[in-house]
């Protein structure tokens, strides 16, 4: 049931699905979140048996296209009822701008369109529809689809437009020669490991990935023979999945005990603004703020967790032998707090 608006509390609206409403009203936790989290824990099922049951050994590219097409598809719908629809056509519009515009001004047109819709999105939402604080999940899933759109379209400019020696290394690598078929676009952009949380992935990565090349490709770049091994080892997520899973159940614990403590809502609570010190505001406002942050790290380590569990990820080998799945992945929490100036990485 898609597309349920406001129900009871303004900060539990959701504009998704209102099918686990009782589990939101029981669990006292934003339906929003719910619905989030759910989508992500089948999401990361869903990769498991994409891993198991449709690999590129079993099945097509074509086939595996699509069901992760369809897959992305639904959980969008799920989590952004017809808010979706956004979404949809911000993904349509976007390839026919890229099938139609001349490749010099490809990233020009592109960029602004999506930046330009995203935009109009937030301003509505906040603006117009007077959400205000409540998250409206549809613009998550938009603000991933802007980041993949103009990343694609400055590669293909790259890679039609510009010679090899104008461009960087990196820009080099990931350079494409060729505009992605419609069913390949709508699989990078909608695919059900993407969809809700990212990380941004390239192109050609991700095309590696559904023909099977992707982790070939990194193997190759090791000379197994001075390792003494003579065929190619066969990497497997299910440690690093793990030590991931355990990373978002760490700030999912955090986050709980945050929000209850300190929420969000009692900043502008006329006894806490009128009765406490500036120096417990203080306190409070940054405790909260965590609890923001463990909202994030939760979401986004989970989002790296749900890549990896399909095959996704790898990226290389280190000296000693370790197999390394980092290639995609939405922040590294350790930079990010032990950071020395605010621009970390």
């Amino acid at each position: 049931m898609a597309g349920g608006g406001a129900i009871g509390d303004p900060y539990k609206k959701s504009t998704g699905s209102t099918l686990l409403q009782p589990l939101s009203d029981r669990l006292d936790v934003p339906l929003d979140k719910v619905n989030f989290f759910a989508c992500q824990f089948f999401a990361l099922l869903a990769a498991l048996w994409f891993r198991s049951y449709l690999s590129p050994s079993q099945v097509s590219s074509g086939v595996r296209h699509v069901i992760a097409t369809v897959l992305g598809v639904c959980i969008a719908i799920f989590c952004c009822g017809w808010y979706s629809i956004h979404l949809f056509v911000l993904v349509m519009i976007s390839y026919g701008i890229m099938t139609m515009v001349s490749i010099s001004n490809i990233h020009r047109y592109t960029f602004t369109v999506a930046m330009g819709y995203l935009t109009m999105c937030h301003i509505t939402r906040i603006y117009i529809f007077g959400y205000g604080i409540v998250i409206a999940t549809f613009c998550g899933p938009l603000m991933m689809a802007t980041q993949k759109i103009t990343t694609l379209a400055f590669q293909i400019r790259d890679g039609r437009d510009k010679k090899a020696e104008e461009l960087t290394k990196e820009q080099n690598e990931l350079v494409l020669k060729r505009k992605p078929s419609l069913l390949e676009y709508l699989s990078y952009q909608l695919n059900f490991l993407t969809v809700l949380a990212g990380p941004c992935s390239n192109f050609k990565d991700y095309i590696a990935f559904i023909e099977g090349r992707h982790i070939q490709m990194k193997l190759l770049e090791v000379n197994w023979k001075q390792r003494d091994c003579y065929r190619l080892p066969d990497p497997s997520p299910v440690g690093v999945v793990l030590h991931k899973l355990c990373i978002t159940l760490v700030w999912l614990i955090v986050f709980i005990i945050l929000t209850k403590s300190f929420p969000m809502t009692y900043l502008v609570d006329d006894q806490f603004i009128s009765e406490f010190s500036f120096l417990s505001k203080l306190g409070f406002l940054y405790l909260a703020v965590q609890a923001v942050k463990a909202k994030h790290y939760f979401a986004w380590t989970l989002a790296d967790a749900i890549h990896n569990a399909a095959g996704y990820g790898f990226s290389g080998v280190d000296e000693k032998g370790n197999f390394h799945w980092d290639l995609l992945t939405n922040l590294n929490i350790m930079n990010i707090e032990m950071a020395k100036v605010l621009k970390c990485t």
